[in-house]
């Protein structure tokens, strides 16, 4: 593993103590389809409804950091000298929907700008929701790739800071960032399984350019003292990552588009596929159905989320693992 794709989670949980919004997300052994699995829910992670509000957020403070050129403690983040020198600064990105939606956040909390990027492919509802919080919303081309490569850019023409979550050569300190906001939530799950007593024999984690599984394995074999089986899981539309695995390179792949929106993503981040490559075992796809029908089952057990955050749950229904745990990484759009 190289130096930069280490990720340090002690930084993000500093700059978390003081931020009023944030909470450990609950972990929970339920009963589902017959089984009994960990459910880790991030459909109401910090307001913004998914994993990804760990992420955007904190990488948009530490860049901030980085352009005022000295370090800043975590309660000076929202004083006002820290958000007038804020104020001249747009974030610019391409999203899926929850990542734009972490960096709209972190934006306005810290007092800068955003410009959101949405292909023609993502929901309406994300586009209201972005706006909602302060954000800009451009869209921009068929595919998510498409509009990666507007938001790119518009940073270079506009002078904005671009804070993709997906990396590339010559690309790679914003996407780590993001990465390493996502390292709380498996330092959550190790302190709640931790007080259980108990461990999971398998995890289970979805990835559409691949940085919360990424970070969720990272952090699981440098901190986890029962070492689980770690499966990477895929819609069948976009497997970009057991396609890169399989070459062992960075792979694009094609296909239709899928009802997993925010997995939808055909070339995996550099970094990501750098940190998967070397800690997960498996690498699997889900159909379209098993996804529907790991939402319907999602919600016998009470919780609300999407095909896209339900992949994983989809991937341990059809395993035999005795003891999985999975993340449900988003509720609903209509939830906000």
């Amino acid at each position: 593993m190289t130096h930069s794709s280490r990720l340090d989670p002690n930084r993000p949980a500093a700059l978390l103590v003081a931020c009023p919004a944030y909470v450990p997300s609950p972990l929970t052994r339920t009963g589902l389809a017959g089984r009994q699995i960990w459910v880790k829910d991030e459909t109401a992670r910090m307001g913004l409804g998914a994993f990804k509000a760990l992420g955007g957020v904190y990488a948009v403070a530490r860049l901030i950091e980085a352009r005022l050129g000295r370090p800043v403690e975590p309660q000076e983040f929202t004083s006002d000298a820290v958000r007038s020198a804020a104020g001249a600064l747009t974030f610019v990105c391409a999203s899926a929907g929850n990542h734009g939606m972490s960096v709209a956040a972190g934006a306005r909390i810290f007092g800068a700008r955003s410009r959101i990027f949405l292909s023609d492919t993502v929901d309406e509802g994300f586009a209201v929701r972005l706006q909602a919080r302060g954000a800009e919303v451009v869209r921009a081309g068929a595919t998510y790739e498409d509009s990666i490569a507007a938001a790119i850019r518009n940073a270079e023409d506009t002078g904005g800071i671009h804070l993709a979550d997906g990396s590339w050569p010559g690309y790679t300190e914003p996407p780590r960032l993001v990465m390493e906001g996502y390292t709380v939530i498996a330092q959550e799950m190790h302190d709640s399984l931790t007080k259980h007593g108990q461990w999971p024999d398998h995890v289970y984690l979805q990835a559409g350019v691949g940085g919360l599984a990424a970070a969720m394995a990272q952090m699981i074999r440098r901190t986890w003292p029962s070492q689980p089986q770690i499966t990477v899981v895929e819609p069948e539309a976009a497997p970009c990552l057991q396609a890169s695995a399989a070459e062992g390179r960075i792979v694009t792949v094609t296909g239709p588009v899928s009802g997993m929106g925010r997995l939808d993503c055909k070339t995996p981040s550099m970094l990501a596929f750098e940190i998967l490559r070397g800690t997960a075992d498996h690498f699997e796809t889900v159909s379209e159905d098993e996804a529907e029908q790991a939402v319907s089952a999602a919600l016998t057990a009470g919780f609300r989320t999407t095909p896209s955050g339900a992949a994983g749950l989809a991937a341990a229904l059809r395993g035999n693992a005795q003891a999985p745990l999975v993340i449900l990484s988003e509720g609903p759009v209509d939830d906000d």
